[in-house]
């Protein structure tokens, strides 16, 4: 099932450890070993994945080296309404597949000009200074790994193409650091949330 371009893990923290550490080869290394034969994954490769609340009986609390494989976490919460009522009254419709939107050349051309977004001396500034914040001791039990540094460069060029823009700002990097940041720090106190709002309202764009 591996062999995709999007895979899909429900409900991860349910996985059991050895499904999880080989999980973790694919993500990183975009590479699947069995028997000591390597099988290259196709690309672009993505690993979509939910997990239920830590609370629910069943679950396991992920490892920071697995957190960190992903690039960025959304948290749902429940439907609105109007999204809520769609889906009960669609609920015995028959499914039909969903539309092919774009072909994977099309998604690694998009891929590759978005990383070509310029960055420039002020706007990286600004992003390292608030990764090294979440290194602080004090407050933080751990911090931002250098791979969550460079994914919040990646989402950083990403969000300014997506605005039709050749060069990345701090507003950019202000836009994406809490979907980057909040599964990969833990804070002293208070909630990751919590400490990610403090921390963008402390740091200033400019040293």
């Amino acid at each position: 099932p591996v062999f995709t371009n999007v895979l899909v893990a429900d409900e991860i923290n349910r996985a059991p450890s050895k499904s999880q550490s080989a999980l973790l080869e694919a993500m990183e290394e975009g590479q699947v070993n069995i028997d000591g034969h390597h099988y290259t994954l196709p690309s672009p490769f993505w690993v979509v994945a939910t997990q239920n609340p830590t609370e629910h009986s069943g679950t396991n609390v992920l490892p920071e080296s697995q957190l960190d494989r992903f690039l960025i976490r959304v948290s749902l919460g429940y439907p609105d309404e109007a999204s809520e009522k769609r889906m009960l009254a669609r609920s015995f419709e028959e499914r039909r597949g969903a539309p092919i939107v774009s072909q994977n050349i099309d998604i690694l051309h998009e891929r590759a000009a978005a990383q070509s977004v310029l960055l420039n001396s002020v706007t990286l500034d600004y992003l390292y200074r608030l990764v090294a914040h979440t290194r602080d001791p004090k407050e933080f039990r751990l911090g931002l790994s250098p791979r969550a540094a460079l994914g919040l460069v990646s989402l950083s060029k990403a969000w300014a193409w997506l605005n039709k823009r050749a060069y990345a700002t701090p507003d950019d990097v202000r836009e994406v650091f809490a979907a980057v940041a909040a599964h990969r720090v833990f804070p002293v106190s208070h909630s990751p949330e919590w400490a990610i709002q403090k921390l963008l309202a402390e740091v200033a764009i400019h040293s």
